[in-house]
């Protein structure tokens, strides 16, 4: 996964071999042991320096100003395939614009609607400073994706939605991952489900992204993870790992920036 994390059994191995005494006895098992916990120890400091490592890339990523390019109701409109894609899917009023707009440090980047369905657009944003021609393409472009709630929203509308983003979904090769954000408070509902079958159908990495974390109690965090979990963990398309958010607050953007940053980098 990381950079020199996956040599730990090699340097098990090394520092066996380093501290076995030329012409005497093998290592004792207490000596092995050691040997062992060295070793280990040295591949989980290696695990935090690419961890760290990828969040000052996720850092410097998002300090640069974003802009919106635009918005594609239909397949025909999107731009021309180059950088990675990252999209965010979610309930209406999940906090799915509020989390971008903290991601990129820019209020009212991208806009809330409080209507479900309103928005049936896919809306485009990447860093300002490329002309968008060949060879001065941004590394990334960030993808907000129509909030669902069907309930109020006409059949019409809920049909055109869905062949929007399955298109989207199934033809797009330069999308890496879609985080599909869930509201902590509420945990998986059947819309929710339901995309999550159109993701899993469409053969999309996908991975579940909580937000507004901090409006439950520390104490029924690792619950909600493990229920989560529970939900997500066979399903065909879903990423491991569950990223836990706060977008007035705070918490979890530095993960999620090092995700990215990350899909940006195994890309390449």
């Amino acid at each position: 996964m990381y950079p020199h994390v996956d040599n730990a059994a090699h340097n098990i191995d090394a520092c066996t071999q380093e501290n076995t005494p030329t012409g005497t006895e093998p290592l004792s098992e207490q000596d092995k042991k050691q040997a062992a916990i060295r070793a280990a120890q040295a591949a989980a400091d290696a695990v935090r320096e690419a961890q760290a490592a990828l969040v000052e890339e996720g850092r410097l990523l998002f300090k640069k100003s974003w802009i919106f390019i635009r918005g594609v109701p239909s397949m025909k409109f999107l731009p021309p395939e180059g950088p990675v894609e990252i999209a965010f899917a979610g309930r209406s009023n999940v906090g799915k614009s509020s989390l971008i707009n903290a991601l990129v440090n820019k209020k009212g980047l991208a806009r809330t609607s409080n209507t479900p369905g309103r928005t049936q657009e896919l809306n485009y944003f990447v860093p300002d400073g490329y002309s968008g021609e060949n060879g001065d393409l941004p590394p990334l472009a960030l993808v907000d994706m129509p909030g669902y709630g069907f309930a109020e929203a006409p059949k019409a509308q809920v049909d055109a939605w869905t062949r929007l983003v399955f298109d989207y979904l199934r033809g797009r090769t330069t999308l890496k991952r879609v985080y599909v954000l869930i509201d902590a408070r509420h945990g998986i509902k059947k819309n929710d489900a339901e995309v999550l079958d159109l993701l899993d159908k469409a053969a999309v990495s996908y991975q579940i992204v909580l937000t507004k974390i901090d409006k439950i109690k520390p104490a029924g965090v690792p619950r909600l993870l493990e229920e989560t979990h529970k939900l997500t963990y066979k399903r065909a398309a879903c990423f491991p790992g569950i990223i836990a958010t706060s977008s007035e607050k705070g918490v979890g953007l530095d993960e999620l920036r090092a995700a990215i940053a990350r899909l940006i980098k195994e890309a390449r």
